[in-house]
């Protein structure tokens, strides 16, 4: 059976800043879906992690389906109302465009998809960060596909051992979507070369050589690139099928241990650990740490399981206390250094402003 399973993520308002929404806009965001749901979706969940909202569903209509994201728009509208009522900080901020034209992509809210023949047993995780920007996800992609340091299936499993097919996006380029794709692991270097500049090159999607069945899809939104100015982190969606002629579950989890160095925190302006967070968590110390939350799957002709919560174990208690440390460890070198993004990466204006004034003070030593 075809079926399509998309998700849809937005921050539309959130209480004391930038922590969570309230219970008063996710239940007008559920009622909402709830009601176009009917002869439209198979399935719905949907969820929260630190300020940002997704609509996760299941249907039969494709990707970029007009109707799905004009339901998931209509939702993220009626929710932006009640966060106005409320006096929420926010509201509405991921709503950069006024009307709906066709899909919700382009328009602010990030959105991930797959399109998938679906197999007997068929696990998936989806994946919702908050406080940074797409290329989170690219080093733990990389070592999920790619290296059989954290996926042993690359040299243990027969159906995995002509490796993965990379699409990778420039998301610097705004006139529409560039990208390459790249075969691992014969180009592995040319990934690597591509991954390590995490803010202008980004994993799309990772399909399987063994048949071409995606394996992967990530949101690829950069908000300053739509809006022209600073309004909020990307907040990346992640959609990986699992098990099969695809990575382990566990494999997949195992590349979130590192807690590497991401883009955003504090104004979207700085550098942090990215830890493996519950679902429904908040955000907290100097607006984060970054976060990522982890609902684990099955699905069948397209119907939900119950969501799992893949960092919900003693273990990720343990990396937890890791990050915060590493998190501290870089705060303690405030706006130093790597502590702070680049200035091409620096997303508040006031900076932007202050240094374009400062330069223009400079002289010219004879």
């Amino acid at each position: 059976m075809k079926v399509t399973i998309s998700v849809i993520k937005a921050d539309v308002g959130s209480i004391g800043g930038h922590i969570r929404p309230s219970e008063a806009l996710l239940n007008k965001v559920k009622k909402v879906i709830a009601d176009k749901a009917k002869g439209l979706l198979i399935d719905h969940y949907i969820s929260y992690t630190g300020d940002d909202i997704a609509i996760l569903c299941t249907h039969k209509r494709g990707v970029l389906d007009e109707k799905v994201h004009k339901m998931a728009y209509d939702a993220f509208l009626a929710g932006t109302e009640v966060a106005k009522k409320q006096g929420l900080y926010g509201a509405g901020q991921d709503l950069l465009k006024d009307s709906f034209s066709g899909n919700i992509k382009g328009m602010g809210p990030a959105v991930a998809e797959m399109e998938i023949e679906e197999r007997p047993n068929e696990p998936f995780l989806f994946f919702a960060a908050d406080k940074t920007d797409p290329g989170a996800y690219n080093l733990p992609v990389y070592l999920s596909f790619a290296d059989p340091m954290y996926n042993a299936g690359l040299i243990l499993a027969p159906s995995q051992e002509k490796g993965f097919r990379f699409t990778v996006m420039d998301v610097e380029y705004v006139d529409a979507d560039r990208v390459v794709d790249i075969n691992t692991p014969e180009e592995m270097y040319d990934l690597a070369a591509l991954l390590r500049d995490q803010e202008r090159f980004v994993v799309e999607s990772v399909y399987s050589r063994k048949n071409n069945d995606q394996a992967a899809s990530v949101s690829t939104t950069r908000l300053h690139n739509i809006a022209g100015t600073y309004t909020g982190k990307d907040d990346p969606i992640m959609l990986i099928r699992t098990q099969g002629n695809f990575p382990a579950t566990g494999e997949i989890l195992s590349t979130f241990t590192i807690g590497h160095y991401v883009a955003g925190f504090m104004r979207g302006s700085h550098h942090g650990p990215l830890m493996p967070v519950k679902l429904n968590s908040s955000i907290s110390y100097f607006d984060g740490p970054p976060v990522v939350s982890c609902a684990a799957f099955c699905i069948r002709n397209g119907i939900l399981s119950e969501a799992v919560d893949a960092f919900d174990h003693p273990y990720w208690d343990w990396v937890r206390g890791q990050v915060s440390q590493k998190a501290q460890e870089i705060r303690r070198q405030g706006f130093f250094g790597p502590a702070m993004l680049p200035f091409s990466e620096l997303e508040y204006g006031g900076i932007v402003e202050k240094l374009k004034r400062i330069d223009k003070k400079f002289k010219v030593k004879k």
